[in-house]
């Protein structure tokens, strides 16, 4: 599902279907909330996905040696698929913080400004988009180090691959 959907249902979609409540927090709690929904999915896939890449003989393993199912998955398969899963992880980072942009759809109050709304009011008032390619440029400023983070982290777990 599209994130812009799901921003919609949560600042809109909720309040109609369930009247007089709130989402604590306001506009942050509905983007945390819309954002939450959003990258959970993701992570939850790349969490079984990580844990399914451990090669089915460590669990054998371990259960050779005399331990639980719990105990094999918490002390050996965990373990290796979190080396796995650090670089996708990662990776889901730097799209919630590109996806961060979509909550000016959420209707942000002067004291609750995100950096894309912030620029397209600038834009407006001074009649040039200047100050939507800083927004941009601010978003390109946070995402390069995390995405070069991502990058090392993914050579490293090739390296320990080999």
């Amino acid at each position: 599902m599209p994130l812009l959907l799901i921003f919609i249902f949560v600042g809109v979609g909720v309040p109609l279907a369930f009247p007089g409540t709130n989402i604590p927090g306001g506009a942050a709690g509905q983007a945390g909330l819309a954002l939450g929904l959003a990258a959970t999915a993701y992570m939850a896939e790349t969490i079984r996905a990580g844990i399914e890449a451990v090669p089915r003989g460590q669990m054998e393993a371990a259960r050779s040696l005399g331990m639980s199912h719990a105990r094999a998955m918490r002390s050996v398969i965990i373990p290796q698929a979190f080396r796995i899963i650090i670089p996708p992880l990662t990776n889901e980072l730097v799209l919630l913080c590109k996806d961060s942009s979509l909550v000016l759809f959420l209707g942000i109050t002067l004291e609750q400004r995100e950096l894309t709304k912030f620029g397209r009011d600038l834009a407006g008032e001074q009649g040039n988009t200047t100050p939507i390619i800083v927004a941009g440029i601010c978003y390109l400023l946070i995402t390069i180090p995390l995405s070069l983070l991502a990058r090392r982290l993914e050579a490293r777990q090739r390296r320990g691959q080999r």
